[in-house]
């Protein structure tokens, strides 16, 4: 089983509640685990896609995206009526607020083989089990247009929007929760600018008004160093990296400082008999005009 299509009335059972504090919290944290009822003859395996349809009168559609992190096992359920359960985990790693879901009539153009607007009986029902498999071929069209629709990612554009890819296709990587904060990102651009703190380069300045605002953030401060108390400060602890200074920062376990890419970049040398641009020769000049300024 590729992929699997969950339901989600906010009217019925108590599948979700606080939602939309959950998608804030997703924006912080990059993933969201939740446990989710399914009937007990589906099995969705681990890694599988995971698509949430919201139901009901809030108006239906696609509202998210997780992958499937467990095999289905049994819970204790609320009230009298449940008291044991079937459920699988789920990592949602994109929600999109309520009313921005994608509309239950453009999916059924695009995706026919399900009939996304009759969902009266499966919204009643949902409590006991909205999980239902979902065709290839139809995963392939959900997958398609959500990279159409899904607003761009303003955390990392360079990394495939979450759900557009296949599981198969992707190598999934812890990514450090604070770089993915669009609130600390944008404080942190607010007091440092856009141009790269270790090579100075700008894509704005490269690329136009295409170039805007693209970049990446780094935490300064390895992962492995912060301890349970610890509160993110934007301007001191995050920095703009470009995306190839961000790579070379994490080339090895402990990430290299901001100085050190910098002194990297001074002494470096070029691959005999090959052509040195205008642009390699300006960034390594500025790259030892911020060293000697530190």
């Amino acid at each position: 089983m590729v992929a699997v299509l969950l339901g989600w009335n906010p009217g019925v059972g108590d599948t979700w509640p606080g939602y939309s504090l959950v998608v804030d919290e997703l924006g912080a944290a990059g993933v969201h685990r939740r446990a989710w009822p399914t009937a007990p003859g589906a099995q969705p395996a681990p890694g599988a896609d995971a698509w949430l349809l919201l139901l009901g009168k809030t108006g239906s559609g696609l509202i998210g995206h997780g992958v499937v992190a467990s095999r289905p096992y049994t819970a204790a359920g609320p009230g009298l009526k449940h008291r044991t359960r079937t459920c699988i985990d789920v990592d949602f790693d994109v929600l999109l607020p309520l009313g921005d879901q994608v509309p239950a009539d453009i999916l059924a153009a695009r995706a026919p083989l399900t009939d996304w607007a009759a969902g009266a009986d499966w919204a009643a029902a949902a409590d006991a089990g909205a999980c239902r498999p979902i065709p290839e071929e139809q995963a392939r069209a959900i997958r398609e247009l959500w990279a159409e629709c899904l607003p761009g990612d303003e955390i990392d554009p360079v990394l495939p929007v979450p759900g557009t890819l296949p599981q198969d296709d992707l190598i999934r990587v812890g990514v450090n929760r604070y770089e993915r904060n669009p609130h600390a990102r944008r404080v942190c651009l607010a007091h440092h600018g856009t141009s790269c703190a270790a090579c100075g380069f700008s894509f704005e300045a490269a690329y136009g008004p295409e170039g805007e605002g693209f970049i990446h953030v780094h935490h300064l401060v390895p992962a492995a160093q912060l301890g349970p108390g610890y509160e993110l400060d934007p301007v001191g602890d995050l920095v703009p990296l470009c995306p190839n200074c961000h790579a070379m920062a994490h080339r090895r376990r402990i990430p290299y400082t901001v100085a050190e890419l910098r002194a990297m970049l001074s002494r470096a040398g070029y691959i005999s008999g090959s052509v040195v641009s205008e642009q390699e020769l300006d960034a390594q000049a500025d790259a030892r005009r911020i060293l000697g300024s530190t």
